[in-house]
């Protein structure tokens, strides 16, 4: 149970504790700030309000710890990650109730992205101990004019300190892809998780904790986004941030000066269907990539262009399949459950009736409850409608009939988003070219976006993002090049 056992240590009373210099803290601020559970829509748990000064000293220590991590040999930074890994495996059952009761996440799917973090984490320390074991030898007779009197010697060194914000809807899966790499690099890191996924981070990062990584290399602050979200992503002590969301990442990217980013900040992916694809596959996939986890995912299928010829086919196999999905409490591993907010669920009611008053097609009734949605495809969608461009995070989806691939192509690219998209089709020479065309970071042929598996690139275009992510990216993205050259008093030639 969350808050107990092994995770008493972060609880002060009814407030989670934040984490600095090694240990649990109360903040001085005297203040909490509350995690409404998007079921019952009653707070369910608090967590402190840090201060600015609690962001200094947290930055005070992390500067201290990463110089000494720094010299700490590779397979030792790698050991300790293995055995944070298997302890966060072995504490998914607690983990996993902080997400069902923070985000509505279904319990199943809970669980597995608990399993699916600690797996991540593994990866990275095996990756990190391949990629940054390597180092480049160059000599200077390459470059026209040159005697071989000079060896450039390169490797991978540390920023420094890495600003880790992860979103809501994978608030440990995207923050372990931040911690990991940037620990195996030689990095300390600073994480900022969402209000909404908050104690199950902390919960997360008291696994490293148990771990034993060295005191003040991993810190975790929460807080008011007012208070403490600019000073943190403007501190002059911060080395690179990695941050996943929405709008609020380009304002970052606009006041960060020169630190590194890596940012990703959401998508309206494009599902082009084709007369020659499967339809039995395309309507299976439509379901699964526009509504699971109720649509809040950053690479749910956002809108479908499809073929005139074929979409009623499609329609129809899509409502079949809606009409069985279970709605109700994630706890009941419902497979549509509340989305996480109310401004959120009004946030989306605007879209549907948006798209009602402008004429659109509803192929089921539209039925809210709380911040509960039930699932609803909208046919006829003309790009007059704010649906066909705004991204819903949530269990609605618009379909817009297109007569030519061109169409579709144009659509998707005419998006200020460029994070995924997908196309279906039996003609793999057709299926390449689209995606070509396709202005978005990746492309899945027959099968809706996902980000992962993990160690796959994961990157948007345009206003989706800064950066690649995955682990061997991200590993990159979390160091720099230092070379030492070393000059010989007279050119010398192997062998020679």
């Amino acid at each position: 149970m969350a808050g107990t056992g092994v995770f008493a240590d972060i609880l002060d009373g009814e407030v989670y504790k934040y984490y600095a210099d090694g240990e649990w803290r109360a903040s001085g601020s005297g203040k909490s700030v509350a995690i409404v559970n998007p079921t019952t829509r009653q707070t369910q748990y608090r967590v402190q309000a840090c201060t600015q000064e609690e962001v200094n000293k947290v930055m005070e220590g992390a500067k201290v710890a990463q110089k000494a991590w720094a010299r700490t040999p590779l397979w030792k930074r790698a050991e300790l990650l293995h055995k944070a890994a298997a302890i966060l495996k072995e504490h998914k059952a607690p983990i996993a109730e902080c997400l069902v009761k923070e985000i509505a996440k279904p319990a199943k799917d809970a669980v597995t992205e608990v399993v699916r973090s600690g797996d991540l984490v593994s990866y990275t320390a095996e990756e990190g101990v391949r990629i940054l074991g390597e180092g480049k030898l160059l000599v200077s007779d390459s470059f026209p004019g040159n005697e071989r009197n000079k060896y450039c010697l390169s490797s991978k060194v540390p920023l420094g300190i890495v600003l880790a914000i992860p979103p809501f809807n994978y608030p440990v899966n995207l923050a372990v892809s931040k911690i990991g790499p940037a620990l195996i690099a030689g990095n300390a890191l600073v994480l900022k998780p969402p209000t909404q996924g908050a104690v199950a981070a902390l919960h997360m990062v008291h696994c490293f904790h148990l771990a034993g990584f060295p005191k003040g290399l991993i810190s975790c602050v929460t807080g008011k986004g007012s208070e403490i979200g600019d000073f943190l992503t403007m501190h002059p002590g911060v080395n690179c941030i990695s941050f996943t969301g929405g709008d609020t990442g380009i304002a970052i990217s606009k006041k960060a000066g020169m630190v590194p980013l890596q940012m990703e900040l959401g998508g309206k992916d494009a599902c082009i269907v084709l007369e020659d694809a499967d339809l039995d596959l395309v309507a299976a996939n439509i379901v699964k990539g526009g509504f699971s986890y109720s649509g809040q995912r950053c690479t749910a299928v956002k809108v479908v262009l499809i073929m005139e010829t074929v979409a009623d086919t499609v329609v129809e196999k899509v409502n079949a399949k809606l009409a069985k999905l279970k709605v109700g409490p994630p706890e009941d591993n419902c497979d549509i459950t509340p989305v996480v907010t109310e401004s959120s669920a009004n946030f989306i009611e605007g879209l549907v009736m948006d798209a009602k008053e402008k004429g659109a097609t509803f192929c089921q009734e539209y039925r809210r409850e709380g911040n509960l949605i039930w699932p609803l495809l909208l046919d006829h969608v003309r790009p007059d409608m704010r649906i066909a461009w705004e991204e819903p995070f949530g269990p609605v989806l618009p379909v817009i009939r297109i007569n030519s691939v061109e169409e579709g192509i144009h659509h998707c690219n005419a998006s200020n988003f460029g994070l995924q998209g997908c196309v279906f089709t039996r003609d793999i020479n057709k299926a390449i070219m689209i995606s070509d065309a396709m202005e978005s970071g990746t492309v899945q042929i027959n099968s809706a976006p996902a980000r992962g598996p993990d160690h796959f690139p994961f990157q948007g275009l345009k206003d989706s993002g800064i950066g690649s992510q995955g682990i061997t990216n991200s590993i990159n993205m979390m160091t720099k090049v230092k070379s030492t050259v070393i000059n010989l008093p007279s050119p010398s030639y192997t062998m020679g």
